[in-house]
């Protein structure tokens, strides 16, 4: 029997993908029928933004596209006649590194080549970066052709939170974020994240309330909420273990309220705690990098991300 046909590395695969054709930000697609052109994407983009996440049912409202939109740069495709087909945006976190998000392609196209236009512009305006993202199934083949590898399977748990009982645990002190917390749950966050977000962490601070962990007067782990689509998010969240996750989450539960929390982390303890929380599961996406694996594995870890979008 021959041999089949050797297997691309993920180098190997970006280095294709960006080769094929010659798109970028200012060329047209031939869409179907009709012609798609970009533009940069900014505040004044939110309403066409707003009419793609609605097409393909994502929860976001004006304040959460205003907050992509104001740590994020990219591109909306428009048609002839100026509906939008589509988006894609990076966000920078410091000198080497990127998440990509907020890509979005209307359904009537997925299959006539938007999605793959918009992710070839947003990768060559990364080169050189480290990339990060959460790939939805109807993305995974198209990031997985652009040089992409999986991570993890990145847990959406979402619904009408009710408080459970929660002991404390001895040695560990929870109390809410303060302002002077700021300095230590920023180098908290890059550790646990892989790279500095810190502009990130400025930008949502103001918008969420938050608990922080203390181990003998020092910070090890922090837990932020904030307003977001249907009702509210937890995340991130920063934790050296299931019972520290636990402990930081559960004052942030609003009996009553809708809440999600989106969780890399594989933890049977720390799911069940979100189940008991009326926080259940309901859609799961896998997270994809170029690049190492940036994200701490010991020690403070993520067990809830900001966003899809900005990890």
């Amino acid at each position: 029997m021959g041999q089949g046909k050797p297997q691309m590395s993920a180098e190997q695969r970006m280095e294709a993908f960006l080769a094929k054709g010659s798109a970028t930000a200012e060329q047209r697609l031939k869409i179907d029928a009709y012609n798609a052109q970009t533009q940069p994407i900014g505040l004044a983009q939110r309403r066409l933004l707003h009419e793609l996440t609605v097409s393909v049912l994502w929860p976001h409202r004006d304040h959460d596209l205003d907050l992509f939109l104001s740590l994020g740069q990219g591109y909306l495709a428009t048609d002839e006649i100026g509906r939008p087909v589509g988006s894609a945006m990076y966000f920078a976190m410091g000198e080497d590194f990127a998440m990509l998000g907020m890509m979005v392609t209307a359904p009537r196209l997925q299959a006539l080549g938007a999605g793959r236009w918009l992710l070839q512009s947003i990768m060559r305006d990364c080169a050189g970066r480290d990339l990060r993202l959460s790939a939805t199934r109807s993305g995974y083949r198209l990031y997985e052709t652009a040089g992409f590898t999986p991570v993890g399977i990145i847990h959406q748990q979402q619904g009408i939170a009710k408080a459970p009982p929660v002991d404390p645990v001895r040695g560990l002190a929870i109390r809410p974020l303060e302002d002077a917390d700021g300095d230590a749950l920023r180098d908290l966050d890059e550790a646990a994240y892989g790279a500095s977000r810190r502009h990130v962490i400025d930008r949502l601070m103001p918008l969420s309330t938050g608990t922080v962990a203390l181990r003998d007067g020092a910070l090890r782990g922090f837990a932020l909420t904030r307003r977001f689509g249907r009702g509210a998010v937890i995340g991130p969240v920063v934790a050296e273990d299931d019972e520290m996750a636990i402990q930081l989450v559960a004052p942030l539960i609003r009996t009553g309220m809708f809440m999600r929390l989106d969780t890399p982390v594989e933890s049977e303890r720390f799911t069940a705690f979100l189940k008991d929380a009326g926080i259940v599961p309901f859609d799961t996406v896998t997270e994809m990098r170029i690049g190492p694996h940036r994200r701490a594995t010991s020690g403070a870890i993520t067990y809830g991300l900001a966003s899809h979008s900005l990890g």
